[in-house]
């Protein structure tokens, strides 16, 4: 079948085409993050712990940065969560953990940062939901009081507008504008417009009240992939604010990763978003800090971004009966990840590192000269030796019941010959 031209795909012509205009900064102490602009497109998180709890929120704010989370947003509801902040703070110092803490607000934010001082220092960037912030003649003031604090302590802002709880008075009046055309909008244009709209509207009211507009950021999460892709399309292109990208409710496992990856790379790929988060809904016990790991493989697999060596392995098949080379793929790429925290202060330009475990003859010598460091493990039937490439070139053969130990031996004295120490 034959194509005209113009129904081919057509890639725009690469990331940093939207990228805002406006560059915020989200700092604590030395730790200065730069969103927006020409900055790298940034990595958050959130804690799922009862924020009152100190140590166990401390705890899981440490494993998220130590994951590789940019800025970790916590909860802050009550008076007991407001009271905890500089006491999660003190102890995320005395861990030398100096990722900025984001303060999460709805509904009472305005009398936490008021009645809590402490609070409002310690946090480093707080989010308000316009959709929270009051009804009526009490709006304006609680959402007043809210960026006081902001400028009063210089903190950046991230307006967040959520589909779930829009400004119903502003989501009523475009209603109502709109069944009075002579061609209304469908029910989906309406809540787009209704949330940009919303952050658009909160954004100039903010900076009326004060407000620097290059410490503002805009969201406008919905569930959702091609409601993101739209509304984020059209408030791109009429706002110069860096964007925070995310799907509000992803979802669990292969879902909520699907789904947050296929809005999210439709978007980065336009030079859409400054900022992401992956919002997974984690396993019973499982690891909070998947969500990160997620995220820097969207932004890593997508080139934007390196963050860990990447450890390309085959999908396996009838010659690959033994699971020895999946074993030894899980093991070393979860070897390099436990290894980043060490090398990425002493071993610059490691992450660009690539590794390649392939399973068989037919294509893993071939992936293998690719990579930095390869090793293409026998199949079944074949020889029992596992030759590896170093840079292209084969350097040994392994054989035996030690192949995964001597190729992490390998693995490690390429990184220290490669990526020398900082001095």
């Amino acid at each position: 079948m034959s194509h005209s031209s113009s129904n081919l795909l057509k890639l725009p012509l690469g990331p940093a085409l939207k990228r805002a205009t406006r560059q915020a900064t989200v700092a604590w102490k030395s730790n200065v993050i730069t969103v927006g602009g020409d900055a790298p497109v940034r990595i958050q998180s959130m804690t799922n712990t009862d924020t009152a709890d100190v140590m166990a929120t401390a705890i899981q704010v440490k494993e998220l940065a130590r994951a590789g989370s940019e800025m970790v947003r916590i909860t802050v509801d009550t008076p007991a969560a407001a009271a905890a902040v500089p006491y999660i703070r003190e102890q995320l110092d005395r861990m030398d953990i100096l990722v900025p803490l984001i303060g999460d607000f709805h509904y009472n934010g305005h009398t936490l940062l008021n009645d809590y001082p402490e609070c409002a220092r310690a946090l480093s960037k707080y989010r308000i939901n316009p959709g929270n912030v009051g009804k009526g003649a009490k709006r304006d003031p609680q959402f007043a009081q809210m960026i006081d604090a902001a400028c009063k302590y210089d903190k950046p802002i991230r307006i967040g507008v959520n589909w779930g709880s829009l400004d119903q008075d502003l989501l009523a009046s475009i209603m109502d504008g709109n069944a009075a055309l002579a061609m209304p909008k469908t029910a989906q244009e309406v809540m787009i417009e209704a949330l940009i709209q919303s952050a658009l509207q909160s954004a100039e009211k903010a900076v009326e009240f004060g407000m620097n507009p290059n410490q503002i950021i805009l969201s406008c999460k919905v569930s959702k992939v091609q409601d993101l892709v739209a509304v984020y399309r059209d408030l791109s292109g009429r706002s110069d604010y860096p964007l925070h990208l995310g799907l509000t409710e992803a979802g669990m496992g292969s879902k909520g990763i699907v789904s947050s990856t296929a809005a999210m790379s439709i978007l980065l790929q336009e030079g859409i978003g400054d900022t992401i988060r992956v919002s997974l809904t984690p396993d019973p016990g499982a690891p909070r800090e998947n969500e990160v790991i997620v995220a820097q493989e969207i932004l890593q697999t997508m080139g934007l971004r390196h963050f860990t060596p990447m450890v390309i392995a085959c999908p396996g098949c009838g010659r690959t009966t033994s699971t020895t080379f999946q074993e030894l793929a899980a093991n070393i790429q979860s070897y390099l990840r436990q290894q980043m925290p060490i090398w990425k202060k002493t071993h610059p330009g490691v992450e660009n590192m690539n590794v390649a475990v392939m399973g068989c003859i037919v294509n893993g010598p071939g992936e293998s000269k690719h990579a930095n460091i390869g090793i293409s493990l026998p199949g079944t039937g074949e020889t029992p030796a596992a030759p590896v490439f170093v840079d292209g070139i084969k350097v040994k053969t392994l054989r035996g019941e030690k192949i995964a130990e001597d190729f992490q031996v390998i693995v490690d004295d390429y990184v220290n010959q490669n990526y020398a120490p900082k001095a």
